[in-house]
């Protein structure tokens, strides 16, 4: 798509009916994210999700058996190490995943090297990482320091040497998000990053408005579902209560 100059437009999807209906929509690439933790599961941030949770929801996601290309995030410390790495790499592609997907640039490069040799495809994820969110003290936005921008550089560079197939750029300076896309051959996926990604992704409850307690500042819901579904319930739950004669 990327050598087609198409752009990628990419959701997040974490149960089978949400697969569904993007994929009836025409949305060629779902990531069942460990963003899941928040928008599903109630955690403050990705740090609490396993690799059981992830196998969970990328099954129901799969059992959609969609024309999207699906892929899983690789939680927190499950990619410490090489063997780690791979074992549970090919656990989530056991579970339905078709790539996976996980945090960091050079220094997870023996990981990422290992995990394409053993057949799956990787995309990797620079800029903004949310698994280091507790050591790092918040989500800031990455590529503003000089030292930033270069090593974003490196690590894009890198990552696709090693083999991935894309990467994620999440709250990455627009300049260098556009930088890094035009330096490399794969394509670059934004999130918070600027227009000039070669594609974008979102989580899919911020898009449509179904997490109405906190939306990203990038985001501009297309619709209000959480308003719409309590009225639905608040009306359905007047006609039980005081139903007509």
């Amino acid at each position: 798509m990327k050598a087609r100059g198409e752009k990628i437009a990419a959701l997040t999807a974490y149960d089978y009916p949400m697969a569904k209906l993007l994929d009836e929509a025409g949305v060629p690439l779902l990531l069942v994210g460990d963003s899941l933790g928040m928008v599903v599961l109630g955690y403050p941030d990705t740090t609490h999700v396993t690799m059981a949770e992830m196998e969970h929801h990328i099954r129901a996601v799969a059992r959609a058996k969609t024309n999207a290309l699906v892929g899983g995030d690789l939680p927190f410390k499950s990619y410490e190490d090489v063997d780690g790495a791979v074992a549970n790499a090919k656990q989530l592609i056991a579970a339905g995943a078709e790539f996976v997907k996980a945090e960091g640039g050079v220094e997870i490069l023996p990981q990422v090297r290992a995990i394409i040799a053993a057949g799956i495809p990787f995309c990797g994820h620079l800029g903004m990482l949310p698994q280091h969110v507790l050591e790092e003290g918040g989500y800031k936005i990455k590529g503003k320091q000089d030292a930033e921008h270069q090593k974003l550089l490196n690590d894009a560079k890198a990552l696709s040497d090693a083999g991935a197939f894309g990467i994620v750029l999440e709250l990455v300076t627009p300049p260098v998000a556009k930088e890094i896309s035009e330096s490399i051959s794969i394509p670059t996926i934004g999130i918070g990053s600027g227009v000039d990604c070669d594609g974008q992704i979102l989580v899919t409850q911020d898009l449509i408005g179904a997490f109405p307690w906190f939306t990203p500042r990038f985001v501009k819901p297309k619709v209000n579902c959480a308003r719409e579904i309590k009225s639905a319930v608040t009306t359905w739950k007047s006609s039980v209560v005081a139903p007509e004669k």
